[in-house]
């Protein structure tokens, strides 16, 4: 008899505050060009330096609805399941326990590779989940010795495919009521739903 073969589980965690283009066609990038058979998308619960996030249920919502048209794409509440502050070794090993079947995988953004090995149990981590790191416009390319200390290969650090937006900078042009600036640069559902309720200070719908 043939061993079953792993499902291959590609780990997107963020706050999603709020989900916006990048990363969208980051999931359309990892269930395209790498050998992942799910992208998981994991909204941060609470975050662990006590950062000020919309409510969790918003968030979880808003992914759903900007991950809708990605078959591959799961938004998962393992976080909020979880409880308590956010961490990335202690969500990796939920998923493994719950799941040994998957064979995990963790999404880094290339600007935030650097400081990546500084996160609490990043050996144990790179050991779960070996990281697929996603190259950003705008973010130089890391160097090998970041790369090789964060325990990765080089060629995981790709072309810099998906666009320079931050959630920042959508958070303070809702706030300004500037839709205009971010009208390509978010899910037209979530920012429906950013103006349904209010969301980021956003003016109340006419």
């Amino acid at each position: 008899m043939n061993p079953v073969r792993p499902v291959k589980v590609a780990v997107f965690g963020g706050s999603f505050n709020p989900p916006h283009l990048g990363h969208v066609l980051a999931c359309a990038l990892l269930s395209a060009a790498y050998d992942v058979d799910r992208v998981l998308v994991v909204p941060a619960y609470l975050h662990p330096f006590a950062k000020s996030l919309a409510p969790f249920a918003d968030r979880l919502r808003m992914c759903e609805l900007g991950m809708a048209d990605l078959a591959r794409v799961t938004v998962s509440r393992v976080e909020e399941e979880i409880g308590g502050e956010s961490r990335t070794l202690r969500t990796l090993e939920h998923l493994s326990t719950a799941h040994p079947d998957w064979s995990l995988r963790l999404v880094i953004g290339a600007d935030i590779l650097a400081e990546a090995p500084r996160w609490f149990g990043f050996d144990a981590i790179v050991k779960i989940a070996p990281p697929i790191v996603l190259a950003r416009a705008g973010v130089d390319a890391p160097d090998a010795g970041v790369v090789a200390r964060a325990g990765v290969d080089v060629p995981d650090a790709g072309p810099p495919l998906l666009p320079h937006v931050s959630s920042t900078q959508v958070r303070d042009a809702i706030a300004r009521g500037a839709y205009d600036e971010v009208k390509h640069l978010v899910p037209r559902d979530v920012l429906v739903y950013v103006r349904e309720h209010g969301l980021y200070g956003a003016p109340p719908m006419e």
